[in-house]
């Protein structure tokens, strides 16, 4: 008798994560659909996750070498035999009815061709940077739009067919961890495959974010690829934290933080630094509502410090990339050019 394929393949990239692979794994395999399969893609780990993911009962795939969870992804879609890939990072753990949820967006809504959820507004770590950082990942992703322009692989799912036929993550320009999600969306949109942002499917992230973790990851893994990702397609969307109102608030955060330093001299500044400052938690209050509601009046107040820092890098950053690539690189390019044309003239 034939055994029939499962119908979607999850992947899980990881990367010494034992004790968050296992709440991953358990909830996966505790999942109420039973139509699928689980493949791990040891990164090179020098710990046990591998030997754990074995005992779970899940595949296990092994790269050769540190390739960055893209790469890691891209080897177990190779290998996997389900119509749809399903990707879960190893400190995500689903609901019982994750997989359920998704196998029925894909068999009813045949026309897209990928989906993403989203974590839930329950975070695991209790410390203050931990919560305001997933819950505003939950908040941007519940009130961004359905057909959405970009994607996520930290609980994100697309046809196996689509995928290879956009040859994957692109692990050569983006080896770490970053924004190839973001980059495989894109380049999704361009070619006409619909998206869908579903805020029912959700989940719950285990990370731990500390000061250093966050500003690192943030900066250097999201705000920077992302601001060139954009300068170089000359693409910019009106969704997710890219609307018109999280450009506005980037502005005034950096026209408050130069405003600051003249305050000593000329006490009027403070006027205009209230003004600025005022006009930007007006554009920010629905969020600011919502860290209230969720966790009390203390805790919002002060998220407004790092809502701030957040404008500050992420606008800081984009000016920069829009400044290197956008101007400067293309006058190098010109310029390249030119001396190209000069040798040809000189040997003519």
């Amino acid at each position: 008798m034939t055994k029939l394929l499962p119908y979607i393949s999850v992947i899980v990239p990881v990367y010494n994560g034992r004790d968050l692979l296992t709440k991953c794994l358990d909830a996966l395999f505790s999942s109420s659909y039973r139509d699928f399969e689980v493949l791990v893609v040891n990164d090179c780990s020098t710990d046990d996750s591998p030997e754990i993911a074995a005992d779970k009962g899940a595949r296990v795939i092994s790269t050769s070498r540190r390739s960055g969870p893209g790469a890691a992804r891209n080897l177990a879609a190779e290998r996997a035999v389900g119509e749809i890939l399903m990707f879960v990072d190893a400190d995500v753990v689903v609901k019982s009815d994750t997989l359920e949820r998704i196998a029925s967006r894909f068999k009813d809504q045949p026309g897209i061709s990928a989906l993403f959820g989203s974590y839930d507004d329950e975070p695991a770590e209790k410390n203050f940077l931990s919560q305001y950082k997933n819950l505003q990942h939950h908040f941007v992703h519940q009130h961004s739009n359905s057909d959405a322009s970009t994607f996520w692989s930290g609980l994100g799912a697309m046809r196996r067919a689509v995928f290879l036929q956009h040859h994957g993550f692109d692990h050569k320009k983006f080896s770490e961890p970053s924004i190839e999600d973001i980059d495989l969306g894109s380049r999704l949109r361009v070619a006409g495959q619909a998206i869908l942002l579903d805020r029912d499917i959700q989940a719950k992230h285990l990370k731990k974010w500390t000061v250093r973790s966050h500003l690192r990851t943030e900066i250097f893994c999201r705000a920077l690829p992302w601001s060139r990702l954009i300068v170089e397609k000359q693409v910019l969307i009106n969704d997710m934290n890219l609307k018109t109102s999280d450009r506005l608030s980037a502005i005034l955060v950096g026209l408050f933080a130069i405003t600051l330093p003249f305050i000593v001299w000329q006490p009027f500044t403070l006027v205009v630094s209230t003004f600025l400052a005022a006009v930007f938690l007006f554009l920010n209050r629905e969020m600011l509502q919502f860290f209230c509601g969720k966790k009390g009046l203390l805790f919002a107040i002060m998220t407004i410090p790092w809502q701030m820092l957040y404008f500050l890098y992420s606008g800081a950053t984009f000016a920069l990339c829009w400044i290197w690539y956008g101007s400067f690189r293309s006058l190098l390019i010109d310029k390249s050019k030119v001396v190209r044309q000069e040798k040809m003239n000189a040997g003519n």
